[in-house]
Parts: C-alpha cells; sequence; structure tokens
C-alpha cells in the first residue's frame, strides 16, 4: 500500500466494505450557480472536440455499437475491446476508459480488473457503470471489487447508486425501483468514500462530488432504449479525457447536460424508440456548446 494511503471503515457501508481511500483534502468549488455549472459543460464540449479523447470501451454487448457512435459523434474515438490482453495495453494509452457491467462474462470481469489496474498506474481515469447489480452475483462482486478501486466516475440509475451505498437490494434487472432524487444522499455517502464523482440517471439526473454541490439536470421524458447507461458512461469517459482525471464533477456534469440537450432535440425529430437511438446520435454531432448554454436546464442545491 502506498503511504499516501489509508484503510478506512465506513459505517453507512457493509462490515466487508474496506475502502482504500487517499489522504487528500477535496477540492472546494464556491459560488457554483446554474449559468457557471452549463458554462463549465459548454466549455467541456468544446475541449473534447478540440482533443479527438480516445476512450477505451469494456462493455455491454446491447450497447457496444450504440456508445461507440454516440462518442464519435461527439467528437472522441472509441475502441471497444474484450480481450484481456488488448484491454490491458489499451488501458495504458487511452485518455480514458468505460467500464460497464451490463453484460459480463467472467473472461470480460478480467479484462476489466486488468485495464482498470493498468489506467491507474499510468494515471488514466475510468469510470464504473455498475449495472444490473444486486441480483446476479459474477457482476455484483465484480463491481463492489472495482468500486474500491479509484473510478473518476460512478453513474448509474438510483437502485444500483444505491445498492453501491449500503443498500440491501438492487433495481428490477437494469431498471431502478428508486427515484434518483431518493438515492441522492446515498450518492454523496459514495462519492465521499470513493472519491469519484456520482452520477445518479433517472427522471431528473444529480451529479455529487465531494467539495461540490450537488447539481439537478432536468430533461426531457426520454423513451427506455439499450444502450443508454452505455452511451451516458462513455460521455463521462470521454469528457475526463479531454478535462483530466481531476476534473470528475465537471465531466459528470457535462455528459450529463450534453445528453440531456441531445435527447431533446432527439425527441422532436424520432417517430419513435425505434428511431430515437438514431436520431439521438444526429442530434450529438450537431450540438454546439451555444446550443448547450440556451437550452440545458440545472439546479444547484444551497449549501
Amino acid at each position: 500500500m502506498n503511504k499516501n494511503e489509508e484503510i478506512v471503515q465506513d459505517d453507512d457501508f457493509s462490515p466487508d466494505e474496506l475502502i482504500i481511500r487517499k489522504k487528500k483534502t477535496p477540492e472546494q468549488r464556491t459560488g457554483v450557480t446554474a449559468e457557471s455549472v452549463l458554462k463549465t459543460a459548454a466549455d467541456a464540449l468544446e475541449a473534447l472536440r478540440a482533443k479527438n479523447p480516445l476512450v477505451e470501451c469494456i462493455t455491454s454487448l446491447a450497447g457496444a455499437s450504440q456508445a461507440a457512435n454516440a462518442l464519435f459523434a461527439a467528437g472522441a474515438s472509441p475502441m471497444v475491446v474484450e480481450d484481456m490482453g488488448e484491454a490491458t495495453g489499451l488501458a495504458r494509452t487511452a485518455d480514458g476508459l468505460l467500464v460497464n457491467m451490463g453484460t459480463v462474462t467472467k473472461a470480460q470481469t478480467d479484462a476489466m480488473r486488468a485495464a482498470v489496474s493498468h489506467a491507474n498506474s499510468a494515471a488514466r481515469p475510468w469510470v464504473l457503470v455498475p449495472s444490473g447489480i444486486g441480483a446476479l452475483p459474477l457482476r455484483t462482486f465484480a463491481t463492489k471489487e472495482l468500486m474500491r478501486r479509484f473510478p473518476a466516475v460512478i453513474r448509474g440509475n438510483g437502485s444500483e447508486i444505491m445498492f453501491l451505498a449500503g443498500a440491501p437490494t438492487g433495481g428490477r434487472g437494469s431498471e431502478s425501483l428508486i427515484p434518483s432524487e431518493d438515492a441522492v444522499q446515498g450518492a454523496q455517502r459514495l462519492a465521499g468514500v470513493t472519491h469519484a464523482a456520482v452520477l445518479v440517471a433517472g427522471a431528473t439526473d444529480y451529479v455529487a462530488a465531494e467539495g461540490a454541490p450537488v447539481v439537478a439536470v432536468l430533461h426531457a421524458a426520454r423513451p427506455r432504449f439499450a444502450g443508454e447507461g452505455c452511451i451516458q458512461g462513455a460521455l463521462c469517459a470521454a469528457f475526463l479525457g479531454a478535462l483530466g482525471t481531476r476534473a470528475r464533477w465537471e465531466a459528470a456534469l457535462a455528459a450529463s447536460i450534453v445528453m440531456a440537450v441531445a435527447t431533446e432535440k432527439a425527441l422532436k425529430a424520432a417517430k419513435g424508440p425505434g428511431s430515437f437511438s438514431i436520431v439521438l446520435v444526429d442530434a450529438l454531432a450537431a450540438l454546439t456548446p451555444a446550443e448547450v448554454l440556451k437550452l440545458g436546464k440545472v439546479k444547484v442545491a444551497k449549501d
């Protein structure tokens, strides 16, 4: 163990949840307003397109193509991998890494562990999407293990976030049984233990991080479709790749706001859920920083 790390037991977590915590004081973000949050997201989109970050995706079968197309549209370069050797090698050079538990296998979880280890050693940021945890043992065990390995962002629905924060059960498959607003306190606890920014997805998205106010991201109702979590998690990894690993809160906010605005535009053009995922990619490609400023809707929690 590094001398700058310690093992801490957090009473909000189950007894076996020993979390390795780095000794550091979180950056304090003061004077945060809705306008400054939208400016952060708009600037992040501009930075992403200027850098064209390479994003390694270890993700679900259902969402791999959607995530890759969304990354291309947003301005990043995706690489979907599953083999442990490829995942390990790419993790050292990619600008960001997505680990999504959507359709895991034993071989894939081995690749995830190896990729995360090498990403951490190379100081590359990574994103954890704990899809469907709580009911199935392989993904649940692997997610709890990976949670302790310093993800920069954790993205999940209300049930997934609350399960990681100590609730006894998860959701109904990949569907949440807990509204996102009811998972905010759990997200704040999870952020404090893992030092990650936590994005709770739902009818309203919430972003929590140490030293920062909770931000609610409002968006139009969107049809359910396979790959939504993959896309938003991949965008988190892309924004981390563009902004740097310290910009965890900013990356999570940008991913949520950009997807919310693109979703609103896509709903106006889509004829139904079948065409929506295609139109969403078009909306991401056409989205401008000015539209993020104009169309984004957020609320900043008071201290």
